[in-house]
């Protein structure tokens, strides 16, 4: 695992906040990575392009980064197996569904229009995420 870089860390909330404040200013929508994706799915409209357009963007920018660095940006030794990577998806995925939306829907966007459900859903999920971690470093 990668020391905690507070640089990086700042830059990339900031981009990300610009990209969601960019997307609610130009089109009128939420940046819910699991709306965005589900309606792509479902969608066969106008509605589609842009929503492929944000997905191409997800998967181009890391691999346009791991090119500029040399590769270096996405090898990590501490990556767990397949399985356990699986299995994480797996989860997140059903706690979507329960959610009714992901950590980027409910986390960045929901809690910036004072949401009371997107802040209830993000209270949940961040003390889930700090009970698995405490499990997994002490536990196991």
């Amino acid at each position: 695992m990668s020391p905690f870089d507070p640089l990086s860390a700042a830059i990339g909330g900031a981009l990300i906040g610009l990209a969601v404040t960019l997307l609610m200013l130009l089109t009128g929508r939420i940046a819910g990575i699991s709306g965005i994706l589900g309606d792509l799915l479902d969608s066969g409209g106008s509605d589609r392009a842009w929503r492929l357009a944000f997905a191409a963007g997800l998967i181009a920018a890391p691999l346009a980064l791991a090119l500029a660095l040399g590769g270096h940006a996405l090898a990590n030794p501490a990556m767990p197996g397949a399985i356990i990577v699986a299995m994480a998806g797996l989860l997140v995925g059903i706690g979507t569904r329960l959610g009714s939306g992901c950590t980027s829907g409910h986390g960045i966007c929901g809690i910036a229009r004072l949401s009371p459900r997107s802040i209830a859903a993000t209270v949940t999920f961040m003390a889930a995420a700090m009970l698995v971690v405490a499990i997994m470093r002490h536990a196991m």
